[in-house]
């Protein structure tokens, strides 16, 4: 069996840029074969008769992409591409799959978990998230806007040319604020460093916390988005019967809210780290390297969720430090 294609999803609000960068993945001549499946689903139904019997449709492009654009669920579209690969109809090694502008990216990026199969064959990535500095004040008054940048590994600033210094600063304030772990990059007209959107490795169990894991305080906002991250760090090694009770509590009461986490930790008795991540209610734990002899052995866990139960993780995490 050859190695999983590694997925990226892309999302972001109407507007913020997602199909100009798009346009630029599949045009330039990076020379990676990538395919990007362009959702076009929609909960408004679609005129069969306009498509036949096409819910799928899948083109080579000159050079070496794959568009397909979907007009039925995504689990479908997976295995269609699949089957094509297998059959030698058509060749990538690597898969972006565009959300549409209002839909939250946690569905998605499951289907990748709850699959079997499908977990076989493909490993989720990365959540890149377009934020438009334009019109990010309307758009982040959404909750669902929030959510999309709640779920990222990477957050894309489109139309920085548009505002000025201070406002881009605001900006990235109130994005570190519901986000802690995605570092910010500017896009520009949909030209990026590839390195920014691909192998991210957002979902791997290893003890990268978080590339950009912003460990500056933030100052409180006048007006609270929904949305917020909490970032917990102890020397103090853990006792891991603790910490799993304490993470089957607060998965149990709070997991639909959890949108991402991810933790290293130092557990009593023990030389490796542990590690551990989740999306909602779905997570993964591993032991990863020993700590190195002098280094400090520092437990660090990050949330970022939907109206934080703060109070109740610090509450449960003093309980951890005995």
């Amino acid at each position: 069996m050859s190695a999983p294609i590694p997925v990226t999803i892309l999302s972001g609000f109407l507007g913020a840029g997602k199909t100009t960068l798009l346009r630029h993945l599949l045009k330039a001549e990076h020379g990676l074969k990538i395919a990007v499946i362009e959702n076009e689903f929609s909960d408004a139904g679609i005129d069969t008769q306009l498509l036949g019997d096409e819910p799928v449709q899948v083109m080579t492009l000159s050079n070496g992409c794959v568009c397909c654009t979907i007009y039925t669920d995504l689990t479908k579209a997976l295995y269609l591409l699949l089957e094509r690969l297998d059959s030698g109809e058509i060749a990538f090694d690597r898969l972006v799959i565009e959300c549409t502008g209002l839909a939250d990216p946690a569905p998605v990026a499951q289907t990748f978990f709850i699959d079997e199969e499908l977990r076989e064959r493909y490993l989720l990535d990365g959540i890149i998230t377009l934020v438009d500095a334009a019109h990010a004040d309307v758009h982040l008054a959404q909750t669902i806007a929030q959510a999309q940048i709640g779920f990222a590994d990477r957050l894309l600033v489109s139309k920085r040319d548009l505002v000025d210094d201070a406002t881009y600063e605001a900006l990235c304030e109130r994005l570190t604020r519901i986000n802690r772990r995605a570092p910010i990059r500017v896009v520009d007209h949909g030209c990026i460093d590839l390195a920014e959107l691909l192998d991210v490795r957002g979902f791997n169990l290893n003890a990268d916390v978080g590339g950009g894991l912003n460990l500056r305080p933030v100052q409180p906002m006048k007006t609270a988005d929904r949305i917020s991250s909490l970032v917990l760090r102890t020397e103090t090694p853990l006792d891991i019967d603790s910490l799993s009770a304490f993470m089957n509590e607060l998965l149990e009461e709070h997991g639909p809210q959890l949108l991402r986490y991810k933790g290293v930790l130092n557990i009593a008795g023990e030389d490796r780290r542990l590690v551990f991540q989740g999306v909602l209610k779905l997570y993964g734990f591993d032991w990863d390297t020993e700590w190195a002899e002098g280094e400090p052995r520092e437990s660090v866990m990050v949330f970022i969720a939907d109206d934080l139960p703060e109070a109740k993780i610090r509450e449960g995490f003093a309980r951890l430090e005995g």
